[in-house]
Parts: structure tokens; sequence; C-alpha cells
């Protein structure tokens, strides 16, 4: 078995055997290399101590990232190298972190403290892949399994729990199911773990292209009591439908708390102390889309003369044709469409459209048209916000029309009336308007 090394770490490598350690690269590195995937964070560990790393690498090339626990992160190439000294640990009081830990020789003593078999692998090109627990078999049987009794590491570490369903979701894997018994025994326990690291997993959790199956109801009751085993049930083919990655999870999170309604979404997205912009577009998500709302636009009022075969660039003339685009400017599809982009802008209205066709899947044809014409319509400048009007406030004033709130509501009207193909988007057309609107 050889794997390529990163350079960074292989030189690293090098640099410990030759100063007379032992060193490997360890757990996802490891595991990420075995499956083909590119790994992006390289660790390593050592027989050195915390003190003989800072000393054989330099003060200036290692930051004493967590010296006591035998951490150092040494820079190397522009990159970071998380740097382990062999260890066991003491017990887990508070059910998160050792109370202490204790340096050993050797690297599998090392890796019997991991979470799972698919990370307790080590690896150097000397003496090739070190799988003490059956790692690579299980990778290659798509299993997740801990390492030695499920209890004892669930017991140590509560988070490890919720990290199995993360990883499983990740990887596509299935349970072990000696391990899923104790961490469906031992969810309670996640009560102890703080709100951000359950939403970093969460999030992580959600991500995953097909995590659905992963959201147990043990783990989900505990860090979601809010969600009813019904609404979850109902909510999982619903978050496989939507789009994967990070960033669509304010996509993914609308769909597994949408039952919830936009105020208890928000106030469960708080208390997982998510950041205030996943908050503000969940919570629109969640509204825009209650009782099928907008969904029910996208596929009723489909943009006039929208023609599938059609759409594609414009440099290959496959822009969606209209039959007429002074009419289709009036459709209520595209009213509505215009409006959802100058109130949120494209990517809420793409998400919205994901999140609709998710819902309903019976319109999700209609769905994925209302966002590519939602692209057009940006693509093309289609005057959708007030921003976009051929007249501003200050030519307005200029006409007579007095400054302050009155100002406002001549300019929204305006828009709408732009929106609506009452007139056109050109300055004297809006002024002319403009005086009737002020004077009605």
């Amino acid at each position: 078995m050889k794997l390529t090394l990163d350079p960074g770490a292989a030189a690293l490598l090098d640099t410990l055997h030759a100063a007379g350690y032992a060193a490997y690269a360890v757990g996802g590195c490891v595991r990420d290399s075995l499956l083909g995937r590119t790994a992006h964070d390289w660790d390593l560990c050592t027989s050195a101590l915390p003190q003989q790393v800072m000393e054989l690498f330099g003060a200036e090339q290692c930051i004493p990232t967590g010296l006591q626990h035998g951490t150092a992160t040494i820079k190397y190439g522009g990159q970071l190298y998380e740097t382990t000294t062999f260890r066991t640990e003491g017990s887990y009081t508070d059910g998160r972190h050792p109370d202490a830990v204790q340096f050993v020789p050797d690297v599998r003593e090392d890796l019997a403290r991991r979470d799972f078999t698919i990370n307790a692998m080590a690896y150097n090109e000397a003496e090739g892949l070190v799988d003490p627990f059956g790692g690579q078999k299980d990778l290659q049987n798509g299993l997740l399994r801990a390492v030695g009794e499920p209890q004892q590491r669930f017991t140590e570490d509560a988070l490890r729990i919720l990290r199995l369903y993360r990883f499983a979701a990740r990887f596509g894997f299935a349970l072990d199911a000696a391990t899923a018994r104790a961490a469906r025994q031992l969810a309670p326990h996640l009560d102890c773990i703080s709100a951000e690291r359950i939403q970093e997993e969460l999030a992580k959790l959600l991500a995953a292209p097909q995590p659905g199956a992963y959201l147990e109801p043990a783990v989900l009751a505990v860090v979601l009591p809010e969600l009813t085993p019904a609404a979850l049930d109902a909510a999982k083919p619903v978050v496989d439908a939507c789009p994967a990655g990070e960033e669509n999870l304010p996509v993914r999170w609308a769909a597994l708390l949408g039952a919830l309604g936009e105020t208890d979404t928000r106030r469960v997205l708080k208390r997982l102390r998510c950041s205030n912009a996943c908050i503000e577009e969940t919570a629109v998500l969640v509204r825009e889309t209650a009782g099928k709302g907008v969904c029910r636009s996208f596929s009723e009022d489909r943009p006039l003369g929208w023609d599938p075969a059609a759409a594609g660039s414009r440099a290959g003339d496959g822009m969606a044709r209209f039959v007429s685009e002074e009419k289709a400017s009036a459709h209520p599809g595209d009213i509505h469409i215009r409006r959802l982009l100058g109130r949120y802008g494209l990517c809420t209205v793409e998400r919205l459209c994901a999140l609709c066709a998710a819902l309903h899947p019976q319109n999700a044809p209609d769905c994925a048209l209302a966002a590519q014409r939602a692209r057009q319509l940006e693509a093309d400048g289609v005057c959708c916000r007030v921003s976009q009007l051929a007249v501003n406030g200050r030519d307005l004033m200029a006409a007579g029309i007095p400054a302050g709130p009155a100002l406002r509501r001549v300019l929204e009207a305006l828009l709408d009336g732009v929106i609506r193909a009452e007139y056109p988007n050109e300055k004297p057309a809006l002024l002319a308007a403009a005086q009737k609107i002020s004077a009605s």
C-alpha cells in the first residue's frame, strides 16, 4: 500500500525521521487518500514530545497550539500541519474533553483512542499503512464503526455521536450495528455539548449529498427537540431533494425546519448560534414557501411564451423566447419573479425555486424554468428594483414632488407600473406617470 503524501507533509516526516523520531500522517488525510479523494488537511503524529518538535523546527516555524495536549502546528510552504505527540487519554469528566493525556511511544496506542476505524489509520512511506483496527476494510465495505467499545467512545466524548452520522452521510456509509445502537442509547448525553459544536456538526451533516437517512430520530430529539417525529419523517425526503453543499445550507435548514414556521425557525437557529445571514436567509425561505405560496406562483404563473427547448445561452441564440417582450413583462409569472428579485436578489430566488421543487416534486420543471427566467432577467438588467428606474428621487423633487414618505411611495408605484408594463422604464414616461400618481 503506497499513498501519495502531500509534499509538505512528506518533508516534515523526513525531518522528524532524520532526527530519530517515529512519525506518520494520520487520520482524515489517510482516510481520504485511501478513498481516492483530495485530502485538504494533513495532520501528523510523532513520538517526539511537544518541546522536541518546537526545538527541531524552531519557534519561527512552530505555533504552540496546545502543547499541554501534545500539539504544535508547523508552518511549511505556506501550509499549516498540526503535529501531535502519540498519546493516550484519561477520563472525560465533562463528556467532551480528556482530563489529562499521557504521551506514549507507540502509534498504535495513539490510534486506539480515536473515534472510528476509518479515522484510526496512520501512514509513512517506510512502513506503509498502520491499520490496527481494520479501517481500510471498513472503507472498502462502506461501514462506519467505532474503535474498540462504542459505549466507551461515545461516553468519552458525546460529540462523536453527531460525528458518526456526519461521516456516514458524507460518504454514504452504513453504520455498524453495535456502534449505531450505542449512539442511539447515549444520545441524551449530547445535552452537554455546546450549541456551536452541535450546529457545526449538523451543518456538515446537512451539506452531505443525501443526509435524510442519517437524521436519526433519537439524536434529533435531543439537539432539535422542537421538531416532532412526524415532522422529521416528512422533512427527510425534502431535505434530500434540495441541492447539497455548504452554500445551500439555508435551503436544507428550511426544508428541515419549515414545518415549525418562520418564528420558531428563527428561534431554533439562533439557539444553535447560526450566523445572522443564515438565519435571515432560512427565515425568508420558510416564510415565502409557507402554504405553497411562492411555489404555486412558479407552477401556475409560468411566464408567457416560455419555450424550454429554446432555453440556453445568448451566444447560441438559445435565449428563452417570448411571444411579446412587452406582454411577457406584464405576465403574472414574470411579475412575481421580478418582485422577488427586487426584494431578495437572484441567489435567494434560486434557492426559493430549489426549495419549491423539493417541496412539490410535481412542479419541479416549472420551478427550474422560474429559476432560469430569474437568471435571464438579472443578466438582462430588467428593472426589478427602485434603483433600476430611469428616474430617482432627485428627478422627482425637481419635478415638484416633495421629499418624504410620499416620494418613496411614488417611486414604488413607478416600479410597480414598470413591472406590470403599464409604462416603459424611460424618464419622460416615468415623470409623467409620477405627476399622476402624486396628484391622485
